[in-house]
């Protein structure tokens, strides 16, 4: 072998050191990149964190919907209640009412009896027609019973001066209940009154020897039809 073949085959790099060099840029490079992407990774959550925040947002969203269906069950229990206390209340009000149109009582609170049903004597034309209760002038009248008022006024309501200021009642059983000798009247033709309702005071008006309430049950609204009205008050259960 000549000089010269000796020295070009002691400059041409070998195949195994080129090959070693590319092996050596490309795990440089595998390095380099490897790097900036476990750089890159270092910015970004680490792992876990994001699947934290999201179960801590739905749990306050079920929080706050639990909160919410409790609210709206009290609001929903608290409008059952007021409903049902409304018609507790109003059926307590109908049956009062209901009772209240079905009871009588006297016509007066604090009295004394007077002249009675079927008295005679000077001071009538014929016997007395109902019954007196002797109270001071201005005493509350009451109404006996539940009705509508048909007669009202000076002269007796219509049934002559004898009776003064008088007003008369007419009720659902059929029966008409009379107030006479009347200081003021305070109801009106049409009218429909209570159990218990003032109608007027008592006074000393008319034909009447002293402050008194002269007071009848009738079948008419007339004179003429009076019925025994402490009899008629006992049948529907009131003394006097």
């Amino acid at each position: 072998m000549s000089k010269r073949a000796t020295i070009q085959h002691s400059t041409r790099p070998s195949v195994s050191r080129v090959r070693g060099a590319v092996l050596a840029a490309g795990l440089g490079a595998s390095m380099v990149l490897g790097a900036g992407a476990a750089f890159a990774s270092g910015t970004t959550s680490a792992p876990g964190t994001a699947t934290l925040a999201a179960g801590a947002t739905a749990d306050s969203v079920a929080q706050q919907a639990e909160a919410q269906s409790k609210a709206a069950t009290a609001a929903k229990q608290a409008a059952a209640k007021k409903a049902a206390d409304a018609k507790k209340t109003a059926a307590a009000k109908k049956a009062s009412a209901k009772k209240k149109a079905a009871s009588w009582k006297a016509p007066v609170d604090h009295y004394e009896l007077s002249a009675s049903y079927g008295t005679g004597g000077a001071r009538w034309a014929a016997k007395h027609s109902g019954q007196d209760f002797a109270v001071p002038i201005g005493t509350k009248v009451n109404a006996a019973h539940a009705g509508t008022v048909v007669k009202a006024g000076p002269n007796g309501g219509g049934d002559g001066p004898a009776y003064g200021n008088a007003v008369v009642i007419k009720h659902a059983n059929g029966k008409y209940s009379q107030y006479a000798h009347l200081s003021k009247i305070n109801v009106h033709i049409g009218q429909h009154v209570n159990t218990g309702q003032k109608i007027a005071l008592s006074g000393n008006t008319g034909n009447s020897s002293g402050p008194h309430l002269h007071f009848e049950i009738r079948t008419t609204p007339n004179y003429g039809s009076a019925l025994n009205p402490v009899s008629f008050l006992r049948s529907v259960h009131v003394s006097v």
